[in-house]
C-alpha cells in the first residue's frame, strides 16, 4: 500500500504539473508574440517542424494554409479548456443539486429522479450529444450546454449515494431535533460531506467532456472556424498524414496529455480524499 501510495502522488504531481503548465501556456501563449491563429499564409504552407524555416519561426510546423500550428495549438487550448471547465461547472451544479434533493428526501422524489438518471445513462453520450448538437445546431454555446446534461448524471448518482448514507448520521438527527430546515441541512451539514466525492468525479468528467469536444469539432459539430480547435485541427490535418503528420500530430499530442493529467490528477484526488486508503 506504502508504494502504491508513493507512486499514485508522484502521478498525482506529475498531472498537477501538467494541467499548470497548460494553463499557464493558455493563458500567456497569445502575449508572447507568437503569429496570429488564423493568418494564412500560403507561401509558407505545410513548413515542417523548425527554429529556423526561412520563413519565420515555425517550431510546429505550418498547416495546409500556412498557419502556425504552434499558435493554433495554444489557442485551441484556451478554447478546450474554457469549454470543458464551463461545462463540468454547470453539469456538477445540476448533479450535485440533483443527487442532494434525491438522496436527502428519498421516497417518490428518489425515485422519480433516479428513473430520469437511468434514462439517460441507457443513452450513449457521444450519440446524445451528437443528436442534441446536430439538432440545435453548431455554436459554443450550444457545445457548452450539450456537454454539461451529458455530464450531470455522473454527479447525482455519486451524491445520492453520499447523502444516503450521511442522511442518517446522529448530527442530521440532531439537526431535525433542534429543528433546522431542509435546505439549511443540505447545504451546510451534508453538503461539506460529500464535496469531496463530486470534486474527484470533476476531474474524471474534465477528460471525458475535452475529448468529447475534440471529437465533436472532429466531425464539425463543435468549435467553427475561425476559432482554432484541436479537434479540428485533427480532422484537416488527416488527409496529409503521408506528408505534413505534423498537422495532427501536436493536437493530437495535445488531447492525449491533457486527458492523460486529469486523469492522473483524478486518481490522485480520490486517493487523497479517500479516508479508507492509507
Amino acid at each position: 500500500m506504502r508504494s502504491h501510495s508513493k507512486f499514485g502522488s508522484i502521478a498525482g504531481l506529475a498531472g498537477v504539473s501538467l494541467i499548470v503548465l497548460l494553463i499557464t501556456t493558455a493563458l500567456i501563449g497569445p502575449y508572447i508574440g507568437l503569429a496570429s491563429p488564423a493568418t494564412n499564409n500560403l507561401m509558407a504552407r505545410m513548413l515542417p517542424p523548425s527554429f529556423d524555416t526561412g520563413k519565420g519561426l515555425h517550431l510546429f510546423g505550418t498547416d495546409q494554409l500556412g498557419r502556425d500550428i504552434l499558435s493554433r495549438t495554444i489557442h485551441g487550448a484556451r478554447v478546450t479548456l474554457m469549454i470543458g471547465a464551463t461545462a463540468v461547472f454547470l453539469g456538477g451544479i445540476i448533479g450535485i443539486v440533483i443527487g442532494l434533493i434525491a438522496g436527502y428526501y428519498g421516497r417518490w422524489v428518489d425515485a422519480i429522479l433516479m428513473r430520469i438518471v437511468d434514462i439517460q445513462l441507457s443513452i450513449p453520450l457521444s450519440l446524445l450529444a451528437l443528436l442534441v448538437v446536430g439538432t440545435v445546431g453548431p455554436s459554443l454555446q450550444n457545445l457548452v450546454l450539450v456537454l454539461a446534461l451529458t455530464s450531470w448524471v455522473q454527479y447525482a448518482r455519486v451524491v445520492r449515494g453520499q447523502v444516503l448514507v450521511v442522511r442518517e448520521r446522529e448530527y442530521i438527527q440532531s439537526a431535525h431535533a433542534i429543528g433546522l430546515g431542509d435546505l439549511r441541512i443540505i447545504f451546510t451539514h451534508i453538503l461539506p460531506n460529500v464535496i469531496s466525492a463530486a470534486l474527484v468525479i470533476a476531474t474524471i468528467e474534465l477528460a471525458r467532456v475535452v475529448i468529447l469536444e475534440a471529437a465533436l469539432s472532429f466531425l464539425g459539430l463543435g468549435v467553427q472556424p475561425p476559432s482554432p480547435s484541436w479537434g479540428r485541427m485533427l480532422a484537416e490535418g488527416r488527409a496529409y498524414m503521408s506528408t505534413a503528420p505534423w498537422i495532427a500530430i501536436f493536437p493530437g499530442a495535445a488531447i492525449f496529455l491533457t486527458a492523460l493529467a486529469v486523469n492522473l490528477t483524478g486518481d490522485w484526488l480520490r486517493d487523497l480524499l479517500d479516508p479508507k486508503v492509507t
